[in-house]
């Protein structure tokens, strides 16, 4: 069996982690005065440090023996090549062609996909211009002002999560809003307050089948005909984004709105194409190139940097060290900046859906703990609301926090406190408070023994919780690309260093299957197939009580 477990390196840390499990964080620190210029790396944009984490530069050179050895370096330039390395779809995995700013060639079964980029993007070019001058008009000659954005998955979360972190530097020309549920509640909230007149609906889907959008985008079209009292008016106010242009042909669309995606090119990695319509709409054009200059740049560093210094790689390498040798579960995304409230949510989909798996490259089981489950939210609310469990649960959670040297936006006296809980968070994970620190403090306060007895076991803090630290200058369109293809090629490396394909995602469509079997009875009031009796007993249910 071609097993990881099996390989020098891996057999290597997992003697070390148990020599490590006992070791703490402070002793390091107070051991070696240059820890932190040992374990940090400056980029143009931002700071990383994982000085505070459980690991030394033995550590992290048994981490760097392993990438090594899974040759991650070569799946890397495969990648980037335009090889095939998506084996279980026989895809090529090119999101990265698409902020290829250098604009070399890049060819997939003797295609040049730099050219076909490059042709997609004049014409998003085109249309976003001339969306934003007020050229596109609605059914009654009026120029758009809202843009409503059906998909769901990648086709939401990337755009989204752009648009709202960098809220501030739209001029508000278009207003952007996104359609994923498919509980009618969201879309009716969406168009309630819109004028029809003035919309303009971008519908994304890969396969252009996906059931949550279609049904999205059918209730918009009844929205806006019966407003319209024309049924063409779908083809100058909805465009399409798709790897299948002639099914959104089929559907009504307008050859000229439909824009294209490839199959070599994942939802959850796919913002940087006509995905990002949504983007380029409400930001501008140049501000969405320089989201893609931002990724590029980042690229460069991924296939550039020595393994020792690439952020990326060593993101990666930490994750699997706290992960499938320390045995930590999860790992939280701790955004300290209130317009990257979306990026937990965002990074949630892009390692889960992508490492989540249980079997290796060959179909065997994988017999190591893989990625852990994704979760967070903003910094500050955080700290009134699941911090507790950071710092004082039996559970260790490694997390990343995420903050600004300067804010978005300036609010004299907010940003010094926010960016003090910033620092002190991180820190407070990783030193704790002993008992006896507790009895003194106590004391100090003039508490009495009795009182100190009964208090002293419930303020310790065992600390030793790991965590990275990114500190970006200025969150800004180029800083925000470059920070979110960090997290991309992070899990691309994960998926090569636990042998899994980290671009299928073959545990969704189990689920849809199903669901549309059982919608099919739902609607027709039989009972065709065979379930559970839990399953079928709350189809019952929800049948007799419609």
């Amino acid at each position: 069996m071609n097993s990881r477990t099996n390989l020098a390196s891996w057999k290597d840390l997992e003697k070390h982690s148990l020599e490590m499990k006992s070791k703490f964080m402070r002793d390091f620190f107070e051991k070696d005065e240059k820890r932190f210029e040992n374990f940090s790396i400056e980029l143009n944009r931002f700071l990383f440090d994982y000085s505070k984490n459980i690991l030394t530069q033995e550590t992290l050179d048994k981490l760097i023996a392993l990438a090594k050895e899974t040759h991650v370096e070569k799946w890397r330039d495969e990648m980037f090549a335009g090889e095939k390395i998506n084996k279980t779809e026989n895809r090529a995995v090119l999101h990265t062609a698409l902020r290829n700013r250098s604009k070399s060639k890049i060819s997939v079964d003797g295609v040049n996909v730099t050219e076909q980029i490059e042709c997609e993007l004049k014409r998003m070019k085109e249309f976003v211009n001339k969306v934003r001058r007020g050229a596109l008009l609605g059914f009654t000659g009026k120029p758009i002002t809202d843009v409503v954005n059906i998909g769901v998955g990648g086709s939401n979360l990337g755009p989204q999560l752009v648009t709202e972190a960098l809220k501030n530097i739209s001029d508000k020309s278009i207003k952007t809003h996104y359609v994923s549920n498919v509980d009618g509640t969201q879309i009716a909230e969406v168009l309630r307050p819109l004028n029809p007149e003035r919309v303009l609906f971008i519908v994304s889907s890969k396969s252009f089948s996906t059931v949550e959008t279609m049904t999205n985008a059918k209730t918009a079209m009844r929205w806006l005909v019966s407003a319209a009292f024309d049924d063409q008016v779908v083809k100058s106010q909805f465009v399409a984004v798709t790897a299948l242009p002639e099914k959104a042909i089929e559907s009504g669309y307008s050859k000229d709105r439909i824009f294209k995606m490839w199959d070599w090119v994942g939802g959850r990695f796919s913002l940087w194409s006509a995905i990002g319509l949504p983007i380029a709409l409400d930001l501008g054009f140049e501000k969405f190139i320089e989201l893609l200059e931002g990724a590029h740049e980042m690229d460069q560093h991924f296939q550039n940097a020595p393994l020792e210094k690439n952020a990326p790689t060593i993101l990666a390498l930490i994750s699997v060290w706290n992960t499938t040798f320390l045995g930590c579960q999860s790992q939280a995304i701790l955004p300290y900046d209130q317009t990257l409230h979306m990026l937990a949510s965002y990074l949630q989909q892009a390692e889960m859906e992508s490492n989540g798996k249980s079997v290796t490259w060959d179909g065997e089981d994988v017999e190591y703990p893989t990625v852990p489950a994704i979760w967070g939210g903003l910094g500050i609310n955080g700290q009134h609301a699941f911090y507790q469990y950071l710092h004082q649960s039996k559970n260790v959670i490694p997390a990343d926090f995420i903050g600004s040297v300067t804010n978005a936006t300036s609010v004299k006296g907010h940003h010094t406190p926010l960016m003090a809980n910033f620092f002190a968070q991180s820190q407070a994970l990783m030193t704790g408070v002993n008992e006896k620190q507790v009895r003194s403090d106590l004391k100090a306060k003039g508490r009495q023994p009795d009182f100190i007895d009964r208090l002293a076991p419930h303020k310790v803090h065992e600390g030793n919780r790991p965590s990275n630290t990114i500190l970006l200058k200025k969150l800004d369109a180029w800083t925000l690309g470059s920070l979110i293809a960090m997290y991309e090629h992070k899990i691309f490396v994960q998926g090569i260093l636990l042998q899994i394909c980290s671009f299928d995602q073959w545990g969704v469509e189990l689920g849809k299957g199903l669901a549309v079997k059982i919608q099919k009875e739902l609607v027709e009031g039989s009972n065709t197939e065979h379930h559970d009796s839990s399953t079928q007993n709350l189809i019952d249910y929800y049948q007799r009580n419609r």
